[in-house]
């Protein structure tokens, strides 16, 4: 299966780790005069989450403070946005996210892709408890009153958990699958949208990729090229991030990195959700696939066009200096 690739890490536990120490070496870059972003930046970037969480509690109990209050009053701008990022568990930082893509005149459709296209079964449940937990109100309804249509429901779909666990496969009913999508789209006049995101709300990535494979054998075109054709708007970017995460998750993220430093200016937020979020995950897989991709490596691309502290708080997640 090829969505089953290894995910491989930039930033693993710190060996030899004292939260004690780390607590007390980040209120001394802090306190007095002047912070030592850089102390703040070897520390914080080099430990993982779990270990983040215990100095934060170390930092309570011994200094009495807060930890992330004292990095908002030293930090600002972009630089303090990763650091405080790297504080919270992922679950939380992740539903920060879909809540600042809500919140407001407007919703950003793509944060919301981007965040709940490529996630497991396993990984929604914590995402929507979480989302309750913090915010007080189901992530269900949130989404509904920000979206319509076939986006909508293909959305709450995603987020009650509609998909069938991994590993869940039948051959057979995937050449029936890859049928009713030709039929619902190639094979008519007008497309049936809503044959589409059923299938690929519902069928586990394993039996999705047979899917895929099948539509092929059967119609000579790939799946992505006939959605294309078939689709539009944000229906049409959802389904195409499932298949490209069902295909190659790394490959999914590497593309809307490069995007997110491609012609004027930086979309920052994207550059520094996808590096935070992946940087336990497989950020070592999305840096293999961005230089396959654009022959260059990622740090070179986040060098150009990042500066100071931020730049080098990049850097550091990325790694491979």
């Amino acid at each position: 299966m090829s969505w089953y690739y290894t995910p491989v890490p930039t930033v693993v536990p710190a060996e030899d780790f004292d939260a004690s120490a780390d607590a007390n070496a980040l209120r001394g870059a802090m306190k007095g005069f002047g912070t030592d972003e850089q102390a703040i930046i070897d520390i914080l970037c080099a430990r993982s989450n779990a270990q983040r969480q215990q100095i934060m509690e170390q930092y309570s109990s011994e200094l009495g403070r807060d930890l992330i209050d004292d990095l908002k009053s030293e930090l600002g701008g972009k630089f303090e946005d990763v650091i405080v990022g790297l504080m919270m568990p992922p679950e939380k930082y992740l539903c920060k996210q879909l809540n600042k893509a809500m919140k407001g005149m407007g919703t950003d459709e793509d944060t919301l892709i981007e965040v709940l296209a490529p996630q497991t079964n396993e990984e929604v449940k914590k995402i929507v408890d979480c989302y309750e937990e913090m915010y007080g109100r189901p992530l269900a309804e949130h989404l509904c009153s920000e979206t319509d249509g076939s986006f909508r429901r293909l959305l709450t779909m995603i987020i009650v958990g509609a998909r069938d666990a991994q590993g869940t496969v039948d051959a057979d009913l995937a050449v029936e699958q890859a049928k009713q999508l030709y039929d619902a789209g190639e094979g008519k006049l007008g497309t049936d949208e809503e044959v589409f995101y059923k299938i690929l709300a519902h069928a586990s990535f394993d039996q999705l990729e047979i899917v895929f494979e099948e539509y092929k054998k059967l119609s000579g075109q790939t799946i992505e090229q006939a959605m294309k054709s078939e689709l539009s708007g944000e229906l049409y970017e959802a389904l195409s991030a499932i298949v490209e995460c069902v295909q190659m998750a790394p490959h999914f993220f590497a593309k809307r990195l490069h995007k997110a430093m491609d012609g004027a200016g930086t979309d920052d937020e994207k550059l520094i959700r996808i590096i935070v979020s992946r940087s336990e995950i497989d950020l070592q897989n999305v840096k293999d696939e961005f230089e396959q991709m654009y022959n260059k490596t990622l740090l070179s691309a986040v060098r150009n066009e990042c500066s100071g502290d931020y730049k080098r708080a990049l850097c550091a997640l990325i790694g491979g200096a």
